[in-house]
């Protein structure tokens, strides 16, 4: 009891002071009566010990009380960004007190230098030793202050009563607090627990009330860890850990400087918001955050956690339009992950604020951009002669980095179905590709019915391309465009594209290795070619080629002295095997691959020197040697009972060779003539350039017995009289057979060249080249050997260069002979030249040509000296240095264009300050021609000539930014009318689009319209209206 007594006495002496002393000092009556208390209780120096620790209690100045409030007070900057930063504290966790009245507050105004010096509170803390800063204040150092006679509002209060109005706020005194009176003024330092320190600042004032309160007004910024809150206002309550935000309303009355909350990388933007620093827990009203592709709006929100959001009467759409968007999703209640899903409850569609019966118990909207597998959701609509559908819905499997494949299908209420795997690959530096394979199963009308039909297709796309760094010696490539006859009229896609007007289709996959440090080279190639027209497909599989480069076997490996002549002697070789079957695509797997599929290889070495003779003259001699191999060979025979041909195959490998020799000589004579007065005085020179050409050629007779090659036999016809026939020995061969008779003939060859040389002061060098005929050539032969028709027909070839990108070729073949009629009334060619009879040197033969231009925006300019885009683009690029600000304002979601500052609503301004009206077009022309015999003039024994002309036209225009008109149509001018025409019509209309396409004329007359949101996230979000055939539509 003894040695427990001294305890207590303590302890209740320091209550006693603490109970009566407001001013933490021992009154000198009250300490006399507590002594006389403990005289009658205790011994002497019991009494000692209980003076000394009354003493030491009373001796220090006691610190505030940690629970008091205090108010909001404003302060005024004369400096206009006035910034208290780099206060780092951590924070403790009481609870954020309302504020209150109270005589101690301590009121930061930033307007001199030596204020903020005096102010021991500005000291940055680091989370390691975590420590709190406050200051201490005594009552009465502030009791003359102009602000205590003020009634002080609460933040809330001051949100409600601002105005634009600074002038009302209630000012503070001037008297700044002394750093020089330690004895009133202390920090006092408070361990807390939180991870990171905390950086704040303030543009316009911050209020620092009792040790752990801030409130920041005029962008607040407020940073701890990965975690950033911007906003008007800013309530931090330190002992709380938490923080309060809020936007102003300016002098409009609009809100400005909502808070904007961002997460580790997840941005959210809200009216107002409460969060939690070290539970990160948080409460929003009027959410904004951007989630995948769309955007969740509105409501109330409570954040549980970094990867939890809990949202009620909220709104998901992908329109950009935070206020009013045009589309959006209701949610009443729904739970967000940010970065990977939200699931909500019950949700209704609103379109352009009116709400539509289209409501959903459930819904699920993925946002992550991971990499992964998942359900392809089908399309629904309908068709004419199918029925309802469901299309493209399948799943999708993400195979590996490198790889996808996606399974799609579609089925049809009238028992049409189809299938579809698509894939597409990559290997960085290696290759790329993707392929597409569609099967088609279509059935339209009823069975039994006459207009019942059943019918199966297939279609098989392949790309495939080769990085040239790879591999330097093999690449491989594909471009594959299989489809049989019936795909493109059978699936839904093809109505409105381009494929579906396509004649021809072809394929070709080729392979080529080339052997390292060698000349040789081995090609494979695979060539597939489709004709819609009559349903024919030819196919050549596999064409292995191999080949050598030229290399001059008797040159030196080290020369000296002058080239020898035999040393200019070069050699190559080249060898291809082909098999090849051409029918119709319904016969074509039932072909025998030995009697109907033709195969041959052939092998060619030519071997040639070229020499120079009196400086100007080259003469090259060659000779052409060619073997080739096939493994069939038909004779045939008369059969006089049987009144016809029989013939006789036999399968083995024969041997058909032939050679070729030759002499060419050939030069070139240059000629220059002065401009004529009539051209001015730009045009310097023009320049003509002839090269004559001049080639002997000889080969024997290879239709001689002696090669075997040819065979004959004799027959009566139907008037008795014995005719003989002879005909070939390899009929339909890959590579032909040799000619029949000798051969000893003159090639002569003109080929010609005119440019002009005229003054251009915008030239580096002052002048420039203008090309009049780019290649000019005109060829002929004369056969000594051949008994008549001696002469071949002219061939001839024109190339202009009408202007910078666009070439005119033009070839023509022209007949030198007369034609007559035979015995049978038949027009034969007979050995009479045209020149003779008086009908000049030759008759088109035949001819042709094809061209293409297109038209747009900048055809005009150019031609008639507008200038060029180009340039202006790069005086724009030029002129924007840095100095220049550029607004990159640009919506990543919706892919709007970049608004630059001369961009207003929506309008681009020019210079000049008026709106720049430019309007988009292209309209592009593929027109060909040509020229050959047709019907034969009986009375002018002469053929008639016949022209084939194909021309398609394409256009595309664009009035406004968002309205894009598009054709393409094709003209028969056999029939004289449109054969096809496609019109398409397109609007953006902001986060929809919209489509109409038809077909006005022709066999397959149909419309299509479309109408669907933007977002690939909700691409089910649609209407499809469509018909088939010209037999659904009537106009």
């Amino acid at each position: 009891m003894v040695s427990m007594l001294p305890l207590a006495i303590w302890r209740e002496s320091y209550n006693f002071a603490e109970k009566y002393n407001t001013r933490a000092r021992i009154h000198p009556l009250l300490a006399g009566l507590f002594i006389l208390r403990l005289l009658r209780h205790t011994q002497p120096y019991i009494i000692i010990i209980v003076l000394l620790c009354a003493l030491s209690v009373g001796a220090f100045s006691r610190p505030d009380n940690s629970d008091a409030t205090f108010p909001c007070a404003t302060v005024e900057s004369s400096l206009s960004d006035s910034a208290i930063t780099g206060i780092d504290s951590s924070l403790s966790k009481s609870a954020i007190p309302a504020p209150s009245i109270d005589d101690n507050f301590i009121a930061v105004e930033p307007e001199s230098d030596d204020t903020l010096s005096a102010l021991p509170m500005a000291t940055t803390v680091s989370h390691d030793s975590i420590i709190t800063d406050t200051i201490a204040t005594p009552a009465d150092s502030l009791s003359n202050d102009s602000i205590a006679a003020t009634q002080p509002r609460s933040m809330l209060q001051r949100h409600s009563a601002m105005t634009s109005d600074s002038t009302r706020r209630p000012r503070l005194s001037r008297t700044r607090i002394s750093a020089g009176r330690s004895d009133t003024t202390k920090i006092v330092r408070t361990k807390v627990d939180l991870d990171n320190s905390v950086d704040f600042s303030a543009k316009d004032s911050m209020v620092l009330t009792g040790r752990n309160k801030a409130y920041m007004y005029g962008d607040g910024k407020i940073v701890y860890g990965s975690i950033k809150l911007d906003a008007n206002e800013i309530l931090m309550d330190m002992d709380s850990t938490t923080v309060y935000a809020v936007g102003t309303p300016d002098s409009i009355g609009e809100i400005i400087g909502n808070p904007i909350f961002d997460d580790n990388g997840t941005s959210y933007e809200a009216k107002t918001m409460r969060y939690n620093f070290k539970t990160e827990k948080g409460f929003i009203t009027d959410v904004i955050t951007q989630q995948g592709e769309g955007y969740l709006t509105g409501g109330q929100s409570k954040k549980i956690d970094e990867n939890t959001i809990y949202v009620q009467n909220a709104r998901y759409t992908t329109c950009d339009d935070h206020e009013c968007p045009h589309f959006y999703m209701q949610l009443t209640k729904a739970k967000v992950r940010p970065g990977k899903d939200a699931v909500t409850g019950p949700a209704y569609m609103v379109l352009a604020g009116l709400p539509l019966p289209l409501a959903v118990p459930f819904g699920y909207f993925p946002f992550s951009e991971k990499y992964s597998s998942g359900i392809i959701f089908p399309t629904f609509g309908d068709d004419y002669n199918r029925g309802y559908y469901l299309s493209n819905g399948g799943y999708y499997f993400a195979i590996s980095q490198n790889m996808d494949l996606a399974l799609t299908g579609e089925i049809y209420t009238l028992g049409s179905w189809g299938l579809r795997a698509q894939s597409s690959y990559l290997k960085r530096y290696k290759y790329s590709g993707n392929f597409n394979i569609s099967y088609l199963k279509t059935i339209t009308g009823d069975k039994g019915m006459p207009d019942y039909s059943k019918s199966t297709n297939f279609q098989v796309l392949w790309s495939h391309s080769q990085d040239s760094k790879a591999n330097p010696n093999m690449s491989l490539s594909a471009s594959v465009n299989f489809t049989t006859s019936g795909y493109t009229r059978n699936d839904l896609n093809s109505y409105y594209s381009n494929a579906f007007t396509e004649n021809t289709k072809s394929s070709t996959v080729n392979m080529t290795y080339r052997f390292p440090n060698s000349k040789w080279s081995l090609s494979t190639t695979a060539n597939v070619s489709q004709r819609s027209q009559d349903s024919t497909l030819a196919v050549s599989f596999p064409n292995v080629t191999i080949t050598m480069s030229q290399l001059y076997p008797f040159k030196r490996k080290r020369a000296v002295g002058d080239e020898k002549w035999y040393e200019k002697i070069k050699i190559s070789y080249s060898g291809q095997f082909n098999n090849s079957l051409t029918a119709k695509q319904d016969e074509f797997f039932k072909k025998s691959l030995i009697k109907d599929w033709r195969n041959g290889m052939k092998h060619s070495v030519p071997v040639s020197a070229t020499f120079n003779v009196f400086k100007y003259i080259n003469i090259t001699p060659s000779i052409n040697l060619t073997d080739r191999m096939y493994t069939t060979k038909v004779r045939r025979e008369w059969d006089p009972i049987a009144g016809n041909e029989k013939l006789d195959t036999t399968y083995s490998f024969y041997n058909v060779w032939d050679f070729l020799g030759s002499v060419s000589f050939d030069t070139k004579v240059y000629g220059f003539f002065q401009p004529l007065p009539f051209l001015g005085n730009k045009v310097k020179m023009i320049r003509h350039v002839i090269t004559p050409t001049i080639s002997f050629t000889g080969s024997p007779d290879f239709a001689s017995p002696f090669f075997g090659y040819y065979g004959s036999y004799e027959y009566n016809d139907s008037q008795g009289r014995l005719q003989k026939k002879e005909y070939s020995m390899f009929p339909n061969s890959l590579f032909g057979v040799p000619g029949r008779g000798k051969t000893g003939s003159i090639s002569f060859s003109l080929a010609n060249n005119l440019e002009m040389k005229v003054r251009d002061d915008n030239d580096s060098i002052g002048e420039r080249k203008i090309s009049l005929i780019e290649n000019l050539t005109l060829s002929q032969s004369y056969n000594f050997a051949a008994d008549s028709m001696r002469w071949s027909n002219l061939n001839t070839s024109v190339m202009l260069r009408l202007m910078k990108n666009f070439n005119l070729n033009l070839s023509a073949t022209w007949d030198v002979y007369t034609y007559a009629l035979n015995s049978s009334g038949t027009p034969v060619r007979v050995n009479k030249l045209r020149l003779s009879e008086g009908k000049g040197w030759g008759k088109l033969m035949s001819t042709g040509t094809s061209f293409s231009y297109t038209f747009n925006n900048d055809t005009f300019k150019k031609w008639f000296g507008g200038g060029d885009d180009k340039d202006k683009e790069k005086k724009n690029t030029d002129n924007n240095t840095p100095d220049t600000p550029i607004d990159d304002d640009m919506s990543p979601q919706q892919g709007g264009p970049r608004r630059t500052n001369n961009k207003k609503n929506g309008i681009q301004i020019g210079e000049n300050g008026y709106m720049a009206w430019n309007v988009p077009w292209n309209l592009t022309f593929n027109y060909s021609v040509n020229y050959g015999y047709g019907d034969f003039d009986y009375k002018k024994l002469e053929y008639k000539g016949k022209i084939t002309q194909n021309l398609s036209v394409s256009g595309n225009i664009r009035p406004t930014s968002n309205w894009n008109f598009g054709f393409s149509a094709s003209y028969n001018f056999d029939r004289h009318k449109i054969a096809y025409m496609n019109c398409n019509i397109s609007r953006d209309m902001h986060c929809f689009t919209m489509r109409a396409s038809f077909v006005p004329v022709g066999p397959y007359k149909s419309y299509n319209f479309h109408i669907s949101v933007k977002s690939s996230l909700l691409a089910d979000l649609k209407y499809d209206k469509r018909s088939s055939m010209s037999n659904g539509v009537r106009w």
